[in-house]
């Protein structure tokens, strides 16, 4: 075993999470979504080990989406059915389904359309699957809006470029850097009217709030099932809509040519199968809350704008993007704090350190002058507790609060 040492391999035991404690409020804008149920905390015991939803998989048909015990064929269904459309399969990331989208769709050499605040991930998943990106902007600071208008207008540059239009379209509902809700109605009806498959990301909203992925005009919805669905990592979402989901999870058509083996049962795209534990566990075993929870969307926006109404009052800070908020997810731009930690002995540390005293965690150590919250999920006692210990913070270094 060379130098893996008892002492060495010590360090792995009694691992902890700081920001998982009981007590701390979270406001990592990646985790708020994703706090596990009670129900979802003992379907990660239960299901813990390895290939554990496989005890019943059907020898004659073995797919995820045909095992009854535990009852995935049934979750599938009702997945598809929570966000309006055909057919709905559970990958291991959001980011997956995209590539599984674009390879799918698209051809190497082609080009799609995405977003320019497309999440990073948006621009690997095209890079493998081999495709081009044409990106459209966003109106700029301080709103930093994506509109129809812009879309139709690359739409119609590729055209002119290729001579035949965008393979894919993708717009990301809710982006990660502002917390816009983009248009995806008016860009499904755009990409409807060109014939064009929609790839709606869903990462920051379908598990959160109502996503009607017909009604948006979504051919491709993805999710993110450790972000937003009360569920543990890897978990992503692919649903599909009628008039795609042939070509997105078509079957296996290679056989050996040596021992004739062939498997006409398996999902391609999926490499047979994907989220074989825990993770698919927790999601289903949240899926009842998460169906639930999403009701109480236009309470949770409340929450976050008396928190950047307060906010607002500090000398020097202000909320970026569109206003009024209309998601959880904020980012803050604050020239106040950022004055403070130039001067400050711990430098932009002292803004996490303060707050984490207060028993606040979720900012990103180091930032003050930009830094990103979400409140999702929040009790209102929790929301004026972050409120005020801001405006604390503010008094205590001297700035104004009005």
């Amino acid at each position: 075993m060379g130098n893996l040492t008892p002492e060495r391999l010590s360090r792995y035991r009694g691992l902890e999470r700081e920001f998982g404690r009981e007590g701390l409020i979270n406001l990592n804008p990646i985790q708020r979504g994703g706090i596990l149920t009670p129900e979802a905390r003992r379907a990660l015991l239960e299901f813990g080990d390895g290939y554990s939803v496989c005890d019943w998989c059907p020898p004659r048909t073995p797919r995820l989406d045909r095992i009854k015990r535990p009852p995935l064929a049934e979750f599938m269904e009702d997945l598809a059915e929570f966000l309006h459309l055909e057919v709905a399969r559970v990958v291991t990331r959001c980011r997956e389904g995209k590539f599984i989208a674009f390879s799918s769709l698209a051809s190497p050499g082609d080009c799609v359309v995405v977003d320019a605040l497309a999440h990073y991930s948006t621009y690997l998943a095209a890079e493998l699957a081999r495709v081009k990106v044409r990106e459209v902007p966003h109106s700029g600071p301080p709103e930093f809006r994506i509109s129809p208008e812009a879309y139709g207008e690359v739409m119609e540059r590729v055209r002119r470029e290729t001579g035949r239009p965008p393979s894919v379209v993708l717009l990301t509902h809710v982006d990660p850097f502002y917390g816009n809700l983009a248009p995806a109605e008016e860009v499904g009806k755009l990409c409807r009217e060109q014939g064009v498959p929609f790839l709606l990301n869903a990462a920051y909203t379908a598990g959160v709030m109502p996503v009607d992925g017909k009604k948006l005009g979504a051919d491709v919805l993805v999710g993110s099932g450790h972000k937003s669905w009360a569920a543990s990592a890897p978990t992503g979402i692919l649903a599909l809509g009628g008039g795609v989901a042939e070509r997105v999870l078509r079957r296996s058509e290679m056989k050996g040519d040596v021992s004739g083996r062939s498997f006409p049962e398996k999902e391609t795209a999926l490499l047979g199968c994907t989220v074989m534990g825990a993770p698919l566990a927790t999601l289903m075993a949240s899926f009842p809350h998460v169906v639930e929870r999403v009701k109480g969307w236009e309470e949770e926006v409340r929450k976050t704008r008396y928190l950047v109404k307060e906010l607002e009052r500090i000398e020097g800070t202000r909320q970026l993007g569109e206003k009024p908020k209309r998601h959880t997810l904020v980012q803050v731009e604050s020239e106040g704090f950022y004055r403070i930690s130039r001067e400050h002995r711990r430098r932009g540390f002292f803004l996490y350190e303060e707050l984490r005293e207060r028993g606040i965690v979720g900012i990103q150590p180091g930032l003050t002058r930009h830094f990103k919250l979400n409140t999702y999920g929040l009790k209102w006692e929790e929301i004026k507790l972050v409120a005020e210990s801001f405006l604390e913070i503010a008094r205590r270094h001297g700035l104004a609060v009005t």
